[in-house]
Order: structure tokens, then C-alpha cells, then sequence
């Protein structure tokens, strides 16, 4: 396990990661959403159908957790990848997301 400096650092990597991947997404002009981030926790808003993913770092339990689809994701660092992924489906971060906005889309 990850002391808290550790996944301070391999969180805000992973949280950066993504905040730019949705960036590029959302230059898109059919994206259907839009991102901002908060004090650390990224907030994925989306106009039609409406909704909004919160995607926040968990330090005392040493996760990322993903608030969509009135669910709760999450996901824990696999030493082997190197990133924060979801034990139930073996999806990490950047797939999981872009997976959940899809569906949120298609509603």
C-alpha cells in the first residue's frame, strides 16, 4: 500500500492525465460536456441530457473515486499498471470515464 505522499503524487498525476484527455475531448464541438476542476476533484457537467460526474482523490482509504451514473466507482492503485484501476472490471481511469460518458450520453 501506498503511504499518503505516494498517492498524493500518483493522484494528482492520474487526475492530470485525465483533466487533459477530457480537455481535448471537449474541444469537440459535439462532446456534449465540460470540465472543471475544484481544489483537486475534476467535475464533468453536461448540459443534455443533464448530469455531472464528480471524480475525486480518497486519501485515507487510498482511492479514486467517480460519482456518475448515481453510482459510485472505485478505483485502487494496481502496483503492476501503475494507475488506478476499477477491480471489477479491470478498467483504469481514462477508459472507465470515457465508458461512463458514452452511456451517460446515449440516455
Amino acid at each position: 500500500m501506498q503511504d499518503e505522499l505516494e498517492f498524493r503524487r500518483a493522484a494528482e498525476a492520474a487526475l492530470g492525465g485525465l483533466k487533459q484527455h477530457l480537455i481535448e475531448r471537449e474541444e469537440d464541438a459535439e462532446a456534449g460536456f465540460e470540465v472543471e476542476e475544484q481544489g483537486g476533484v475534476l467535475n464533468v457537467l453536461f448540459e443534455e441530457p443533464a448530469g455531472k460526474f464528480v471524480i475525486t482523490p480518497n486519501t485515507p482509504v487510498r482511492q479514486i473515486w467517480v460519482s456518475a451514473l448515481a453510482t459510485s466507482f472505485k478505483l485502487d492503485w494496481d502496483q503492476k499498471t501503475e494507475g488506478f484501476v476499477l477491480a471489477r472490471t479491470s478498467e483504469s481511469l481514462i477508459p472507465l470515464i470515457d465508458r461512463l460518458i458514452s452511456e451517460h450520453l446515449l440516455e
